[in-house]
């Protein structure tokens, strides 16, 4: 053990302990802008950058930045000196001599990191004035990502997200001075790169640099001009918008938020679950029918569109390994635009389907043009759990004190399978539920798959599939996943079916769901409120879903059937990694 003293406090700590780590053991707290610690996902970033965590350890000429600096014997240290003090609202207020000064329209007002700390110091004025205003534009070209490099503190948490823990390798390091911003190679669109808009760079960034691009005004227009309006709303958005209303993180609002909805004004109030339902009878069927022919494998889930797109883009000699199921979103989507609309008399093209995500990745997939099986657009308009939240604070209503009701049929029926896809390993699991009772002709003693659920970057499993072992992996995070693809590019891996999922824990640690100060206990969270909705539920295996049955009885035909492919099956394409010079 350290011998070390904080503030006259004496402290033991393991050898290797940052100044940081050791003044959270005795309740000190020192203030940070550019650290993250997200170990549970694979991240820290403690590139030391923004010099707000500066103490004075005596015998040290300079401040030392807390969160980089390892503890020694006999260290004594000060966080809180005229020093220390007032270096770090010096450093507050020259990150804010070059920062735009439009908390009343910027999107992270609120929860903002910058502007919080400059509350919290007392900064409400510029006393040094920046250099000129920088010659970035804001940079809306893919329709579902934007960044506001004016807003770029240079914290480099974004970077890290984006080349450690997803490995996509957009953003880097750019410029000098008060130029200096993080960004695509050359600061080019990031409609020019290879970016997937998983969106786990918002989500870490501390300012409003990086966000989703806002679809609120366009579902407002649906909601009011569309002859006739359908919602339908995400597994993961259930268990986390309460958080953006006071309610407790893992309390699941299923119920109050189709009645949110409804009070919004949609015709039609649907539920993604059913579309989760419908993706699992395409794709337990097809991953039967690859199982039994020996080809095509491993079969790869394609519910996740930012991991689409990183397929895609670095994985495209293996294109005819994904499901070619479209995800729940877009089959929900389509369904409404045929199947629903035939029962209404109205044509696709009448009908705007706006739909609630946890996915900033879900505005892309919405706008690809593939997407249009009933001749109108799939999906109209895709929203973030945090749009949907002001939303509801914009029409006054808060789901606190909203009573329950139930979603619309005939696509708001669906089963405990479809809430778990919310959830990292949930489709897998899901598909396992129905592939082994179609299989084996036996039901299940035990429909929980536990092997494949939790925070771990990869789970496995074996279960036995009529006398065939079918041996499945389920992984979270695209770092993860490019391990599993490399090895199925090189003929190692072992498995027959793999789930992928672009964001660490799934679908409930979104892009677009609420931020959150203790992101991994609250990703926790989220994930067992999902699983505690499928145990709640009467019918826990997608087959079972009568509504599913009757849209094949009535629609469809069967699973796998020329009708079934061709609106709810896709295709993929190979994309350069570079695409324009």
């Amino acid at each position: 053990m350290v011998n070390i003293t904080i503030d006259n406090q004496p402290i033991a700590v393991e050898p290797g302990t940052t100044i940081l780590d050791a003044a959270k053991l005795v309740h000190i707290h020192i203030p940070t802008l550019c650290y993250l610690d997200l170990s549970e996902f694979k991240m820290v970033n403690k590139v030391a950058s923004c010099r707000l965590c500066v103490v004075e350890v005596e015998g040290r000429r300079n401040l030392a930045p807390a969160c980089a600096t390892p503890v020694a014997e006999g260290m004594k240290i000060i966080t809180n000196s005229r020093r220390v003090l007032r270096s770090r609202r010096k450093i507050l207020e020259l990150l804010l001599s070059d920062h735009p000064f439009d908390c009343l329209v910027c999107e992270k007002s609120t929860n903002c990191e910058l502007q919080t700390l400059a509350q919290e110091f007392g900064i409400n004025r510029k006393p040094y004035q920046g250099g000129a205003q920088s010659s970035y534009e804001v940079d809306v070209s893919s329709k579902a990502l934007k960044r506001d490099p004016e807003k770029c503190i240079m914290c480099r948490r974004c970077e890290t997200m984006c080349n450690e823990v997803q490995t996509v390798g957009v953003l880097t390091g750019f410029g000098r001075g008060f130029d200096a911003v993080v960004g695509p190679a050359e600061m080019k669109p990031l409609k020019e790169s290879i970016c997937t808009y998983c969106g786990q760079c918002v989500s870490v960034c501390p300012t409003g640099a990086l966000f989703g691009v806002t679809a609120i005004h366009p579902a407002w227009r649906a909601i009011f001009d569309a002859k006739v309006s359908v919602a339908q709303v995400a597994p993961a958005v259930r268990v986390a918008i309460g958080e953006e209303f006071g309610i407790p993180a893992g309390e699941s609002v299923t119920r109050r938020l189709a009645a949110g909805l409804r009070k919004l004004g949609f015709d039609a109030v649907f539920d993604t679950d059913f579309g989760a339902d419908l993706t699992i009878m395409e794709e337990a069927h097809e991953i039967l029918e690859r199982v039994q022919k020996n080809e095509n494998l491993p079969i790869l889930t394609s519910c996740c569109p930012a991991w689409i797109n990183f397929f895609e883009y670095q994985f495209p000699d293996l294109k005819h390994i994904p499901s070619s199921c479209k995800s729940p979103q877009q089959m929900l989507g389509t369904m409404a635009k045929t199947y629903y609309a035939q029962k209404l008399g109205v044509k696709p093209e009448e009908m705007k389907v706006v739909s609630f995500m946890p996915c900033i990745a879900k505005k892309y997939e919405a706008a690809r043009p593939e997407h249009c099986s009933s001749g109108a657009r799939d999906v109209d308009v895709a929203l973030t759990t945090r749009e949907l939240a002001k939303m509801f604070k914009e029409a006054g209503i808060d789901l606190r004190y909203i009573a329950e009701e139930d979603f619309d049929n005939p696509l708001g029926e669906s089963t405990g399978a479809g809430a778990i896809f919310g959830a990292t390993g949930g489709v897998l699991e899901a598909a396992l539920r129905t592939a082994y009772e179609w299989a084996t002709g036996k039901e299940l003693a035990d429909v929980n798959f536990t092997a494949v659920r939790g925070l771990e970057g990869v789970r496995e499993t074996t279960i036995n599939l009529g006398g065939k072992e079918l041996h499945v992996a389920a992984a979270s995070g695209l770092g993860n996943a490019r391990a599993l693809l490399q090895n199925v590019r090189e003929g190692k891996s072992k498995y027959h079916v793999i789930e992928i999922m672009a964001c660490p824990g799934g679908c409930i640690n979104g892009g677009g769901q609420p931020f959150s100060e203790d992101r991994a206990d609250t990703v926790e969270l989220r994930m067992k409120a999902i699983y505690q909705e499928d145990e709640g539920m009467a019918i826990r295996k997608s087959h079972e879903n009568p509504s599913i049955k009757k849209l094949y009885a009535e629609f469809l035909g069967e699973p796998g059937s020329h009708k079934a492919h061709e609106l709810l099956h896709t295709e993929y394409f190979p994309q350069k990694m570079y695409p324009k010079e």
